[in-house]
């Protein structure tokens, strides 16, 4: 009896401290298909990138728009330049400005959202692989505005060219230079998307981040000028200067430019800045969340 009972008593802390195996790490598609529900479940996400979408496809279809009343009382000389002037219709620098501000802010609020509401302590409890979770958020949020930039870019396209094809003044996409203006405004919005990531991994409060956008993508361009060789090469490499010089057809081939640049980018060059926002935003939205914490 007395080894009966002390077996059983034995056996019952045993049985108390019994804990289940631990679950399986989340696998990366698990973390992609989370992070999609996640961007999608906020009502922000479909306002913010339908509101801008119609506005910034407005702005373009508004400047052809312009450019066809006043198309018969242009002079001859600018009439011979009128394919610049079409792909310059078809996204405007305006237009690129109010893409670059959305996208950006909705890369950074993927981010910044978590750390202000405190969900983020939560994402991380659940999964603690922090950079699979940001890669998977990254690649997520790359895939959804790579998509918003080419139908913002596109129907901007087709419908300036519509616009101005009343006076005869449109140009196909086939035109030498309208496939490289469709492309880098396409692609202008998943940089700037990656690059508001990094700038709210890095910052984590909301208005801060904000304010650090503009400064950075918007308000830096304008204020840095060519005239000395490294000034030229932080002007070319920023995101909005980089578009500029992509969506330029007539670069270098306009006699009447008063102010020649004093040390003129490349299409390469341009090209090249696109990627490396992308890939330095990317890689500092995954590894800054390892050297901080919440």
């Amino acid at each position: 009896m007395s080894t009966t009972d002390t077996d059983t008593s034995a056996a019952g802390p045993e049985r108390l401290l019994y804990r289940p195996p631990p679950a399986a790490p989340a696998r990366f598609r698990q973390l992609l298909a989370a992070e999609w529900i996640k961007i999608w479940s906020l009502r922000s996400t479909y306002w913010a990138l339908g509101i801008s979408a119609l506005a910034i496809i407005a702005l373009n279809a508004n400047s052809a728009r312009v450019h066809f009343a006043d198309y018969r009382d242009m002079p001859p000389m600018v009439r011979d330049a009128n394919a610049a002037l079409a792909l310059r219709d078809a996204f405007t620098s305006g237009a690129a400005m109010m893409l670059i501000l959305a996208a950006a802010s909705i890369g950074a609020i993927t981010i910044v959202g978590e750390y202000g509401t405190g969900l983020i302590r939560t994402t991380f409890a659940a999964v603690p692989a922090r950079r699979a979770l940001m890669a998977a958020k990254v690649t997520v949020v790359t895939a959804v505005l790579t998509v918003y930039g080419a139908f913002t870019a596109g129907v901007s396209f087709a419908a300036t060219q519509a616009v101005l094809s009343g006076r005869n003044a449109d140009v196909a996409l086939s035109y030498p230079g309208a496939w490289r203006v469709v492309v880098a405004s396409a692609l202008l919005a998943p940089v700037c998307a990656l690059a508001g990531m990094g700038l709210g991994a890095v910052i984590r409060h909301s208005a801060t981040t904000m304010v650090a956008i503009t400064g950075v993508l918007l308000l830096l361009p304008a204020f840095i000028t060519d005239r000395y060789r490294w000034t030229a090469a932080v002007r070319d490499a920023l995101p909005y200067n980089a578009w500029t010089r992509l969506v330029d057809a007539s670069y270098g081939h306009n006699p009447h430019v008063i102010y020649p640049r004093f040390y003129p980018e490349t299409v390469t060059g341009s090209w090249v800045a696109f990627g490396a926002w992308a890939v330095l935003a990317g890689v500092v939205a995954v590894l800054v969340v390892d050297r901080r914490d919440v």
